[in-house]
Order: C-alpha cells, then sequence, then structure tokens
C-alpha cells in the first residue's frame, strides 16, 4: 500500500486556507471522499492522522482548515478565540465549509457524487452546520461534536445528507435538552439520523491526550473504538447505496 499525503491551498474569498490530503495511490479511478473537521485548535496531526486512516481505507481524505494557513490555537485561551467568530455567526461556518466541498469535488481522485464529511468536537458542530445547509453530500458524522444550533434561518426544511452523531453521556459541554433538541430537529427535517450516547464519556473521548477531567475532556478508548467502528459502517453504508 502506498499512501499518498500532501496540502493543498484553497480560497473563501480572499482568505487562503491549506488542507490535509491522503490517498491510496493503488486505488484506481475516482473514489468517495471524506472530508475531515478539527477541533477548536485549528488543522492540527490528530485530523492528519485521521485522514491517513481513512485513506488506507481507500477513502481520499481531505482534512479541512476552518481558520487558515499555519494558524493553530495553543491552548484553551487561545482555540477558544479562533472558533468564536464562528460559534456567533454561523453563515461563516457554512461559508468555510462550502469552500472545502467546492476544493475537494474539483480534484481529480474524488468522486464528486460520494463526499461525506466528519468533524471532531467544534468541527462535529461543522459538519453538521453542513447537512442543515442542504448540502449535496452523503452524509456526516459528529465525535463529541458542539450541538448549539444555529438560528431557525440557516436551517433547511429537509436534510438530504445522513447524519451519525456520536456523543458522550457525560459531556458536560452537551446538555441533554440540546440532545433532545438536536433529534427534534433532524426528525422535523425529515432526515435519516443516529444518535449513539457513550456511558462513563466525557468531552474529546477520541482524544488520547485529553486528561482534564475537570474541563471535561477525558480519553476514552473504549467509545473511542466503538464510535469509529460505527463511523466505517456509516460510511460503507452511504457510499453503497444509490
Amino acid at each position: 500500500m502506498a499512501i499518498i499525503s500532501n496540502t493543498v491551498g484553497y480560497l473563501d474569498g480572499d482568505v487562503l486556507l491549506e488542507g490535509f490530503f491522503a490517498y491510496d495511490d493503488r486505488v484506481e479511478g475516482r473514489r468517495p471522499a471524506v472530508m475531515i473537521n478539527h477541533a477548536w485548535s485549528g488543522r492540527n496531526g490528530f485530523v492528519e492522522e485521521k485522514a491517513l486512516l481513512l485513506a488506507e481505507m481507500g477513502y481520499f481524505a481531505f482534512a479541512v482548515d476552518m481558520y487558515g494557513k499555519g494558524i493553530l490555537g495553543q491552548g484553551i485561551e487561545q482555540s477558544s478565540k479562533l472558533m468564536q467568530p464562528f460559534m456567533d455567526d454561523r453563515s461563516l461556518v457554512i461559508r468555510r465549509m462550502n469552500a472545502a466541498l467546492y476544493a475537494v469535488k474539483l480534484l481529480p481522485w474524488v468522486d464528486d457524487k460520494k463526499v461525506a464529511a466528519i468533524g471532531f468536537c467544534f468541527g462535529g458542530l461543522c459538519v453538521l452546520d453542513l447537512a442543515r445547509s442542504g448540502a449535496d453530500i452523503k452524509g456526516v458524522v459528529s465525535f463529541h461534536g458542539l450541538l448549539d444550533a444555529p438560528s431557525a434561518g440557516s436551517l433547511k426544511s429537509k436534510i438530504t445528507a445522513k447524519l451519525l452523531v456520536l456523543n458522550g453521556a457525560e459531556d458536560p459541554m452537551v446538555s441533554s435538552k440540546q440532545l433532545n433538541d438536536l433529534q427534534q430537529e433532524l426528525t422535523d427535517a425529515d432526515a435519516d439520523w443516529q444518535v449513539h450516547n457513550y456511558s462513563q464519556t466525557m468531552h474529546a473521548f477520541t482524544n488520547p491526550v485529553a486528561n482534564d477531567p475537570d474541563f471535561g475532556t477525558v480519553y476514552q478508548p473504549v467509545s473511542d473504538r466503538r464510535s469509529w467502528e460505527s463511523m466505517k459502517t456509516f460510511l460503507n453504508e452511504i457510499f453503497q447505496s444509490q
């Protein structure tokens, strides 16, 4: 197996962004693409590692850049400051996500009819908003994503992408009300959705270096493994369906 990886620049208006991509060059022809959205610190090694794993599975993997080329948050304060404009203006999330989606669909290795998006923490919110916008993608997966609902004006009456939401039952950043409201929202939008709620699991449960129970971020290896297997099954399903 020969995994090829590199970076590629793309634009949202006059903002230069830099995605990281990976694919197996032994796979012939165009292949399904999976966009990967980073947590609040920016496009870092964590999502690049996920891209390499997805490439090994035969997908074209593209780690999205939401902030701009080379911009990474160091610590809670910087990362929160980088994320906040997107939380304040959810139309910015959609615009930045659509810039990445446009860039991915133009790449020569990609079957532009088979694109999905996964995201972690803040990235989970980004992929959910992409689905909410009515984007032409097969599906999205949110790993311990933020579930704050956008304003009603940004919601579509019907969501065509399938959704898989992977949540820690003890995540202090997601309330029971938010989880229930999301399920009702997706039902009202006639969406095909699943929610997996993992017991004894806090926020950032897929991140091996997360170890701050006071802040609510703790790695949970069992939930990490289960959620990744659920994602693999989900991707196989949505890319096989017509």
